[in-house]
């Protein structure tokens, strides 16, 4: 991959005591890598001192966006990816779950396949996963909803690892409404419905950040709403093909 360059977005909500250490972790790993790269950090609302801290690491690799309201994570990315100047683009978690090492692998995935996107999934053979009871319940819940109502085929919708050509990315991205909850699942079924069938999965290694481990009944009920919400558009109004012509 040593003609292209990767564009490293990470959104950050109140993650003022992970961020520092997260694009650390990249920057450390990326420079020893044959190709270029940059860190796009999109901090997604001024509630702490997220932006200072991600601000301190003087990598000239890394920049920082800010804006002053929280709109969630689907926003926060949409933003990024417009920012983006590589040809490939991934997004990762601010909480670092993801070791930065794993993002060659997908790339050599994308790359040996063609591939439009690789997603990460928890549900791999070859995973190696550490996160709550709760979360497995509720994934694997949400896994069987998904399926039924879109048929992605696809084992994992949710984990925050995945790589995508820019060119790709920047079709898809402009058609999502959802902010928060069920991003992942609505830019999955864009694509789908674009064209870009190609997607492979890929194993990820996650050690789940249990400062933020948490799952909400609200955030389930709204996890819902929300896809419902891409449900209706996708196979009811036929919205995102719709918007793709005009």
């Amino acid at each position: 991959m040593n003609q292209n360059k990767l564009s490293i977005i990470i959104p950050a909500y109140n993650e003022e005591k992970n961020i520092y250490r997260t694009i650390d972790k990249i920057v450390n790993c990326h420079d020893d890598l044959d190709y270029d790269y940059e860190v796009i950090v999109v901090v997604d609302g001024a509630e702490d001192k997220t932006e200072q801290e991600a601000k301190r690491h003087r990598s000239a690799k890394v920049r920082v966006f800010a804006y002053s309201k929280n709109h969630g994570k689907g926003y926060a990315l949409k933003y990024g990816t417009q920012k983006a100047s590589g040809d490939i683009v991934t997004f990762t978690d601010a909480g670092g779950d993801f070791d930065p090492t794993q993002f060659d692998k997908f790339i050599k995935v994308l790359e040996a396949f063609d591939a439009d996107m690789v997603i990460g999934s928890k549900r791999h053979p070859a995973s190696r996963v550490n996160y709550p009871l709760k979360r497995r319940i509720f994934s694997w819940g949400y896994h069987k909803i998904v399926d039924t109502l879109f048929g992605l085929k696809v084992t994992d919708t949710q984990t925050g690892l995945k790589v995508i050509k820019t060119s790709v990315a920047k079709k898809v991205m402009p058609l999502l409404l959802v902010k928060r909850y069920a991003f992942d699942l609505e830019m999955l079924m864009v694509a789908k419905q674009l064209g870009f069938g190609r997607l492979f999965e890929a194993p990820v290694e996650m050690n789940f950040n249990a400062a933020i481990s948490g799952v909400s009944w609200t955030a389930i009920v709204r996890m819902f709403i929300d896809t419902m919400a891409v449900f209706y558009r996708a196979k009811v109004l036929n919205y995102y093909r719709k918007q793709a012509k005009s």
